[in-house]
């Protein structure tokens, strides 16, 4: 007898913020979409072939972190010393094994350099300059400063600094990931970002944090953050939606939108993507957009950027 396989899904974003569709030129609007649309074909395309979640998300992060639309590698933010430093994560439900780098500087993908931290090392957290020093030892592609540096976060980083040098509270410009269940049933989760504009001190978020931005868990969910970090670290908000899934038996539905809420009393905004084992799928979010794209194994497809698009 043959067993049906699992039916598999993936869900990805490219972060959530205060940006209305007023405020989208009509070439970033469908610049976006494509962007969205072939993350979706990269990691869609692995488990439609019966392939793993976890490389299945890494395949749909690399694609956002190379597209200076987000910000992620190519296209991230400045610190308020005007360097770019990433942070990434990966997570594969199975067996709760994860990698995550902050605060790196010269990868290309820091997706890959945290899933070689996953595989190669006996750690879960590696940060600066170490992290630099372990991708080189692992030979993964490295880039110029240049790479990652766009004239348009370095606009942003000007504009912060003639108004008081704050940091970017709005989170307008946001990190990118993907949940994924795979044939197999098993679930994996992936987040990249190059923070906020103007961080300092060497400021991590939550997205590198395992439990805060990102999380996968077979008997429950897998998460992916947005947002407010610093808010989404005091709420732990991956690992309290998988356990309200795993514990209270709660849908991905009610349980991101109750954490979500949680976070936004707090005063935090940000958003959420969410699947489970059995395929199903979920997003989140408590601002006027998220970039954001589903897909799964009964042909269905959506991409998105606004509220108003469901």
């Amino acid at each position: 007898m043959t067993t049906s396989p699992n039916p598999w899904s993936l869900v990805i974003h490219g972060g959530a913020g205060a940006i209305a569709r007023s405020q989208t030129r009509p070439d970033t609007d469908t610049g976006l979409r494509a962007a969205l649309n072939a993350a979706l074909d990269a990691g869609g395309g692995i488990l439609s072939a019966g392939g793993a979640a976890v490389d299945a998300v890494e395949a749909a992060v690399r694609v956002l972190e190379d597209d200076p639309h987000f910000n992620a590698g190519r296209g991230s933010v400045f610190t308020y010393e005007g360097t770019n430093e990433l942070d990434a994560a990966i997570m594969e439900g199975s067996t709760l094994r994860a990698g995550s780098i902050a605060g790196v500087t010269r990868t290309k993908n820091p997706v890959t350099l945290a899933r070689a931290v996953m595989d190669e090392s006996a750690h879960v957290l590696l940060g600066r300059e170490g992290a630099d020093a372990f991708s080189l030892e692992h030979g993964l592609e490295q880039a110029d400063p240049e790479w990652f540096a766009t004239p348009e976060r370095r606009r942003q980083l000007d504009e912060l600094l003639s108004n008081g040098g704050k940091f970017d509270v709005d989170m307008k410009y946001g990190t990118v990931g993907a949940v994924a269940v795979d044939q197999h049933g098993h679930s994996a989760a992936a987040t990249s970002t190059g923070g906020v504009t103007g961080k300092r001190w060497g400021r991590i978020g939550d997205s590198p944090l395992i439990g805060a931005g990102t999380y996968a868990d077979d008997r429950g969910a897998a998460v992916s953050c947005t947002g407010a970090g610093e808010f989404f670290i005091r709420e732990s908000v991956a690992f309290q939606i998988n356990a309200r899934v795993r514990f209270l038996g709660e849908s991905l539905q009610q349980a991101a939108d109750i954490v979500m809420a949680e976070v936004q009393t707090l005063g935090g905004t940000g958003g959420v993507i969410v699947t489970a084992p059995d395929g199903a799928m979920a997003w989140s979010f408590t601002t006027s957009s998220m970039y954001r794209g589903r897909a799964a194994s009964d042909g269905s497809r959506k991409v998105a950027l606004y509220e108003d698009e469901g």
